[in-house]
């Protein structure tokens, strides 16, 4: 799983018919002190997170098709949780 900041809503106009009706975002991860780290990732949003929210990806395809109630899906990525607040301990 990521951490991530939402950055931006993708749009596509033409796109795979099982992505119809899907809310896809642009995340940014983060780590535990907020502090962006590695490369944007696109996510299809399960939670109804918005840019600005704080929010944790899964990343493994078999579980986030799970999430989406789809076997079929091609995709990897989807957003499970918006995050209150991390607590780091050490």
């Amino acid at each position: 799983m990521v951490l991530g900041r939402v950055v931006a809503n993708v749009v596509s106009t033409v796109k795979d018919s099982t992505y119809l009706g899907l809310k896809i975002l642009m995340i940014q991860p983060v780590n535990e002190n907020n502090k962006y780290c590695g490369e944007e990732i696109i996510a299809i949003d399960k939670v109804q997170a918005g840019v600005g929210d704080l929010v944790l990806v899964m990343t493994e395809g078999n579980s986030a098709r799970q999430m989406l109630s789809c076997n079929t899906i091609p995709t990897n990525m989807v957003v499970v949780g918006i995050v209150d607040h991390v607590e780091s301990y050490g």
